[in-house]
């Protein structure tokens, strides 16, 4: 079987739409393959998705276009069987929030968790401690997010975040798990220059049999 000439798109499954908005942005059709976004849980889950799917996608496409980040060390040690073009960010989150053409790993700040203003209504946060009484809910919500003091919604323009239906579902969000609510501007230049080929520092084009690695991303 003869090697297709053209780019398939690997993404993390929160991402999906964020990648099909940017071939529709920027006039492109390459194929897309899913990674489940549950994986992200425990990275070496995820390493092995991504080991899996780049192995099999090597035998029909010479360049791989990976629609996230490093994401928690998923792609640290992973040999590129193919050409494999990715986004030098931390995660997923840092790659919504890049806006510019400079190399910037993260931007996140500490303290702010970070949610996809698209995810708003499919949140699991509020879930947590839902079936026990109010003390332990709220010491639930303490181990999980005691770090944390603002919750951001990250808006791409994806769809009215600032709509009153949509602030309400937030603010009743952020409410539960104790934070203040706040947005932060966001969008998919990133995506939108990795499919049209636009690759500049911001990304790292390993070449087949590159070992991908923690360097590759942090300088």
């Amino acid at each position: 079987m003869s090697v297709v000439r053209m780019p398939v798109i690997l993404t993390c499954s929160s991402l999906t739409d964020y990648v099909d908005q940017a071939q529709k942005n920027m006039g492109t059709a390459w194929p897309v393959v899913h990674l489940d976004k549950r994986y992200h849980v425990e990275p070496k889950d995820m390493r092995e998705q991504i080991l899996d799917a780049i192995e099999a996608l090597s035998r029909d496409y010479d360049t791989i276009l990976v629609g996230m980040g490093f994401c928690g060390g998923s792609w640290d040690q992973v040999t590129a069987p193919c050409r494999i073009v990715i986004p030098r960010v931390d995660d997923c989150v840092s790659l919504l929030l890049q806006r510019g053409d400079a190399y910037v790993p993260n931007l996140k700040e500490m303290g702010h968790l970070y949610l996809y203003e698209k995810d708003v209504s499919e949140s699991l946060f509020s879930r947590i401690g839902e079936d026990a009484d109010e003390e332990w809910a709220d010491e639930l919500i303490d181990m999980y997010f005691g770090n944390y003091h603002h919750l951001d919604i990250i808006n791409t323009g994806y769809n009215d975040c600032y709509s009153e239906e949509y602030v309400e579902a937030a603010q009743e969000e952020a409410d539960r798990i104790h934070m203040a609510l706040d947005y932060v501007e966001g969008g998919i230049h990133l995506l939108e220059k990795l499919v049209a080929g636009k690759w500049n520092e911001q990304f790292l084009v390993a070449e087949k049999g590159h070992l991908i690695k923690h360097g590759d991303f942090f300088e």
